[in-house]
């Protein structure tokens, strides 16, 4: 979803280009409920062949992370001043050297925030994970759930407690490890000054 996700916020911040629809219909995109986009999800995915793989569940994660890491890009690029540009542009920078030298160092704290929620997000997902993968790719959110199916002997709680224990344990400790650009990268359009 970054790839995607930091040229347009770019785009739309830097020349305007979708601010007024672009935007607000992607987000307005993901303000609907995703259990709307089952069914055409799992027809296409059958058709092309994308059915209980990896790849297929990726590319369901990267479609629905891109409007909050385009939301968190926009915002952040919203906040680097232009001049910043119009200087490298005078000293003869070009415009993709303008990116990787100036605009990137600056939102790596909402790189890393939206990347960390990304990853929690796709993480936790279960709708998707349950109804587009069976065996070779199915997420942990779902291998957990079959503990506590009441065939085969009842729910085992041990075990079942285990899984959900340790699943926990990854995003926790992304979520340590980048807790400080996570909440300055959330509230650093909130206060002008």
């Amino acid at each position: 979803a970054l790839l995607l996700a930091f040229p347009a916020a770019y785009v739309i911040v830097r020349t305007g280009f979708g601010r007024n629809w672009l935007l607000p219909f992607v987000l307005n995109l993901r303000a609907l409920p995703l259990i709307i986009f089952a069914i055409p999800l799992y027809m296409m995915f059958q058709v092309v062949g994308l059915l209980d793989t990896l790849f297929g569940l990726a590319l369901i994660m990267c479609i629905i992370n891109l409007p909050l890491t385009l939301a968190l890009l926009s915002s952040t690029l919203r906040n680097i001043p232009e001049e910043l540009d119009d200087a490298a542009r005078i000293d003869g920078a070009s415009t993709l050297s303008i990116i990787l030298r100036i605009i990137l160092p600056l939102s790596v704290a909402a790189i890393a925030s939206s990347s960390v929620l990304g990853f929690v997000y796709a993480w936790n997902e279960f709708l998707f994970g349950l109804m587009l993968t069976t065996k070779s790719a199915t997420p942990i959110t779902v291998g957990a759930s079959f503990f506590f199916s009441a065939s085969g002997g009842g729910v085992k709680w041990g075990v079942a407690s285990a899984v959900i224990i340790l699943s926990l344990l990854p995003p926790l400790v992304v979520g340590l490890l980048f807790y400080r650009s996570i909440g300055s990268s959330l509230t650093g359009g909130a206060v002008k000054g």
